[in-house]
């Protein structure tokens, strides 16, 4: 029941006393509709293992792609702007740190 409901059914005119109510009595989750909550069915729900297994192939080749592409991107600046954008690994300092925290 709503606290409009019980308003229009018990004649309580004040909005206030039905709220105070229901925080000592009643259960204070009124806004939420139980039918609206339930979440849709994904259409990815439905798949067969080999639709999944395709779909996610090709998610893989898409990731791929992108990633040559982003790689691309960073060799042109590199190379023709003399931006350095890629992490710099320095092995003898990660072996030196490695070595003071033991």
């Amino acid at each position: 029941m709503t606290y409009k409901q019980a308003q229009s059914i018990y004649g309580i005119q004040g909005r206030s006393t039905v709220l105070t109510w229901l925080r000592k009595h009643g259960k204070m989750d009124w806004t939420t509709n139980p039918r609206k909550s339930t979440m849709p069915k994904s259409p990815r729900a439905n798949e067969t293992p080999a639709q999944k297994i395709k779909r996610l192939e090709q998610e893989l080749e898409d990731e791929r792609l992108r990633c040559l592409l982003l790689n691309r991107v960073v060799d042109i600046l590199d190379a023709e702007h003399g931006m350095s954008l890629r992490k710099k690994y320095i092995a003898k300092e990660q072996e030196a740190f490695k070595k003071r925290r033991k």
